[in-house]
C-alpha cells in the first residue's frame, strides 16, 4: 500500500473552492496526527494545517478562516476544505504527519493547486 495519496487539486478562479483528499496507510493514520503541507514553485515547503496530538488543529496565518482540516478516521483519510482561494495559495499540497514531530522522512506525490486571478 502506498503510503500516502493526495488528490483533489486542479485549476479554479479566484474566490473558489476545493477539497483535497489525503488516504494514508493504516500504519501511519492510526498512530500519528496528520497535516497538511504545500510548497509553491521556488518556494519552501510550508506547513498548511495539522491536527495536534491532542486532537487540536493549528492553521498557517494565511488560511485561517479559508481553510479547515478534517478527518475520517475509518477511512484513513485526512482532508483540506479550501475555501476563498487566492492565487498566492497556488501549490503542490501534501499530507503528512502533523504534531510536534513534523513531516515523515519520505512525502507522497502530491496534488497541484493552482488559482487563477
Amino acid at each position: 500500500q502506498v503510503p500516502l495519496v493526495e488528490s483533489g487539486g486542479g485549476l479554479v478562479q479566484a474566490g473558489g473552492s476545493l477539497r483535497l483528499s489525503c488516504a494514508a496507510s493504516r500504519s501511519i493514520f492510526s498512530v500519528n496526527p496528520m497535516g497538511w503541507y504545500r510548497q509553491a514553485p521556488g518556494k519552501q515547503r510550508e506547513l498548511v494545517a495539522i491536527f495536534t496530538s491532542g486532537g487540536s488543529t493549528n492553521y498557517a496565518d494565511s488560511v485561517k478562516g479559508r481553510f479547515t482540516i478534517s478527518r475520517d478516521n475509518t477511512k484513513n483519510t485526512v482532508y483540506l476544505q479550501m475555501n476563498s482561494l487566492k492565487p498566492e495559495d497556488t501549490a503542490a499540497y501534501y499530507c503528512n504527519r502533523g504534531g510536534v514531530r513534523g513531516p515523515l522522512g519520505y512525502w507522497g506525490q502530491g496534488t497541484q493547486v493552482t488559482v487563477s486571478s
